[in-house]
């Protein structure tokens, strides 16, 4: 017991941020259930750490990492509306109850690598659904509602792609099919390549929902396992070469992607219109400088959909360009320590889980973060952890636990190919 509340420093940093921040919240805006939540996320963060310390359950400072950083959203939703702040409490608290049985559930059944077929056909059923019955927010129709519940089936397709690259990497057999034979001749056609089929289809759908953003994430995914996994040199280049030409096919001739472009270009254009968004975001983030201009005392109100895509604008004109800084070092460690994980461990089917999760993370803050500092054109993606929203923030919880149970079996020394 001794040794746990001894290895408890690096959460007590976590503590002391909350009380300060909801502590100022709470003197703002002289509303006393602001403490009463503050309380309770701060009630949650310590027992789920004591018990995964506790427990052995893996690389706890996965979880450090993480509940900064939703501690961070946290204070900038409530900060930006209490409503909305209210309910990422509550959508935090269920979140850590589905992270700890997410870690059991993942820990105690060994098939995941045997359902190949299975997340195909789960992810086909998805996206079907979404297109026949979704509706469309923002422009993409990557949203379906049933009972008063609005949920973005995307976000689970993105864990469920990284199970079946995974899968696949494990056994590339499974996806093999019988020659094709036309007239006198045999056709065979390559494991990678029905692979490539398979990950484009994926893709292509997002496209049909016009969900540029969650296409490029998926693209970076499994570029990546690519890179890793893929002996033929050809087939990379071969996913290289699509990649080009489907970017310059959207750019050219795809009106949506081609408005993105122009405003990334050049946001001032159209400065009361389709550039509003992004130059009131760096309007925000000019203004507050290095240091910021103090919690609660910007203006991101200004700022469409800031307590979603544009967070990030928000938290630096309040905490300044080094509180900005300090959101990305956090998420470079995170990103660094899933690395580690996936090189410590042997087993190639959690190798490549790990590793297609840590890319997630990684690349879709790069996307977010690029697109509203004007770095990259906006895809209008969340903020892992930190944006308002049910279906990213479950999905993140969902993947942090099959990362933090992946970390206990690297740092045990278990590891072989599953038979």
């Amino acid at each position: 017991m001794r040794t746990l509340f001894n290895n408890s420093k690096p959460i007590t940093l976590v503590v002391l941020f909350n009380i300060m921040a909801f502590g100022l919240l709470f003197f703002r805006n002289q509303n006393v259930e602001i403490i009463y939540y503050g309380l309770t996320v701060i009630g949650i963060i310590c027992f789920v750490y004591f018990f995964l310390q506790w427990r052995q359950w893996g690389d706890v400072y996965l979880f450090i990492i993480v509940t900064m950083l939703i501690s961070i959203g946290l204070i900038m939703i409530f900060r930006l509306d209490e409503d909305l702040g209210i309910r990422q409490v509550m959508l935090f608290s269920g979140g850590m109850v589905l992270f700890l049985l997410s870690y059991l559930i993942f820990n105690s059944l060994k098939f995941w690598h045997k359902l190949t077929y299975f997340y195909i056909g789960s992810s086909l059923l998805l996206f079907i659904i979404t297109l026949a019955f979704g509706r469309t927010i923002g422009g993409a129709t990557n949203w379906i509602s049933f009972y008063g519940i609005s949920i973005q089936p995307s976000e689970f397709i993105k864990i469920i792609f990284i199970f079946f690259l995974a899968s696949y990497y494990n056994t590339p057999d499974k996806l093999k099919i019988p020659p094709i034979k036309i007239s006198d001749k045999t056709i065979e056609i390559k494991n990678n390549i029905i692979l490539t089929i398979v990950a484009y289809g994926y893709m292509g759908f997002l496209v049909l929902q016009r969900e540029w953003g969650g296409a490029l994430l998926m693209f970076l995914i499994h570029i990546t396992l690519l890179f890793v996994f893929e002996e033929d040199i050809k087939v990379i280049l071969m996913n290289i070469a699509f990649a080009i030409v489907g970017a310059l096919g959207g750019a050219l001739f795809v009106y949506h992607i081609k408005v993105r472009i122009d405003v990334w270009i050049d946001p001032w254009a159209d400065i009361a219109g389709k550039g509003y968004q992004i130059t009131q975001s760096m309007f925000a983030i000019g203004s507050g400088g290095f240091f910021g201009r103090g919690l609660g005392l910007g203006s991101p109100k200004y700022i469409p959909e800031v307590e979603t895509d544009f967070i990030f604008s928000a938290i630096c004109e309040e905490f300044g360009i080094f509180g900005g800084v300090a959101i990305i070092l956090l998420y470079f460690i995170l990103v660094y320590r899933g690395f580690k994980i996936a090189l410590s461990v042997e087993n190639t089917f959690y190798k490549a889980i790990a590793l297609g999760i840590t890319a997630m993370f990684g690349f879709q803050t790069f996307i977010i973060i690029g697109g509203v500092i004007k770095l990259i054109p906006l895809t209008g993606i969340t903020l892992p952890f930190i944006s308002y929203g049910g279906s990213s923030l479950t999905t993140n919880f969902i993947a942090l636990a099959i990362l933090q149970a992946i970390s206990k079996d690297a740092y045990s020394g278990m590891g072989g190919k599953y038979e």
